[in-house]
């Protein structure tokens, strides 16, 4: 009944447990911080007009810094960089505004109530000679 079952205590098995811990934890760490990294280039390229998101697969990512408050250092000067480089991954300036101009509408007729004498008499005279 003896059947040398490894014991998960014994000292090879726990170096080899924590080195793989360590591991796959670096590698969670270097995925987050890339998609950190992907984030804040993405928003920082909407606001800077990118028409396709796509254009950031042109960035060298492996020069991009995080500072500690989780912002992208000097993501604006890497989109202005790009934006001089590439300016047709670029639209035109943004606004926040999308108003255009308003639709054209037939003029209004005017009531006699809104109209003087005179105008309503000329009015009056333009609709007789009609019948």
């Amino acid at each position: 009944m003896n059947d040398e079952v490894s014991d998960p205590s014994a000292p090879e098995d726990v170096f080899a447990r924590a080195e793989a811990a360590e591991r796959k934890l670096a590698e969670m760490e270097a995925a987050t911080h890339a998609r950190l990294v992907r984030a804040e280039l993405k928003a920082e390229a909407v606001r800077a007009g990118m028409i396709d998101l796509d254009g950031l697969k042109l960035l060298d990512m492996t020069g991009i810094k995080v500072a500690d408050n989780g912002e992208v250092e000097g993501a604006r000067t890497i989109m202005r960089e790009l934006k001089r480089a590439k300016p047709w991954l670029f639209g035109g300036g943004s606004s926040s505004s999308t108003a255009g101009a308003p639709p054209a509408q037939p003029p209004k007729a005017r009531l006699a109530t809104e109209m003087d004498f005179e105008e309503w008499q000329k009015a009056r005279a333009a609709l007789l000679k009609r019948r």
